[in-house]
């Protein structure tokens, strides 16, 4: 996969309406899913207890949290560069929904289209983005959300 590089937000209007390359594969490891545990204190043994959940849980070993693999958006839109932006940031979300768990040790990717852009103050853009968090070997998405960022020149 090759990255987008685009000079400037001109040139990201162009792909209003169509899709970004499809990221690469990245790895939800359970390192990753206990360090999110202890950063946000959900710590239920769904998410951190192999032992219990490989008992317990119908997916016989822990999995992700749903707002971790909604975290994971902004890293893997990354896929695309605006030279000319000095900043982005994260302005919400529309609609979220999760299809599918991330078991530890899953991969995941993402697949994205520019779904609209509108101005956004004197130099910015208020970005929609239609994403769709793909889990290998799973017929269904492990997120799907409707997110909404900013980006200034």
């Amino acid at each position: 996969m090759s990255k987008l590089v685009l000079k400037n937000i001109a040139a990201l209007r162009a792909f209003e309406g169509k899709d970004l390359p499809t990221g690469e594969w990245v790895t939800v490891t359970q390192e990753m899913i206990n360090d999110f545990a202890k950063a946000t204190g959900d710590d239920q043994w769904i998410h951190t207890d192999i032992e219990k959940a490989r008992k317990f849980s119908p997916f016989k070993t822990t999995i992700a949290h749903g707002f971790l693999s909604l975290s994971l958006l902004s890293k893997l839109l990354s896929v695309m560069e605006v030279q000319s932006a000095t900043m982005g940031v994260n302005y919400g979300l529309n609609k979220v929904r999760f299809p599918s768990p991330v078991p530890s040790g899953s991969r995941v990717r993402l697949q994205s289209r520019i779904a609209s852009m509108e101005s956004y103050g004197k130099n910015g853009v208020k970005i929609t983005w239609d994403c769709t968090l793909e889990l290998e070997n799973s017929p269904k998405p492990a997120c799907v959300a409707e997110f909404i960022s900013l980006m200034f020149e």
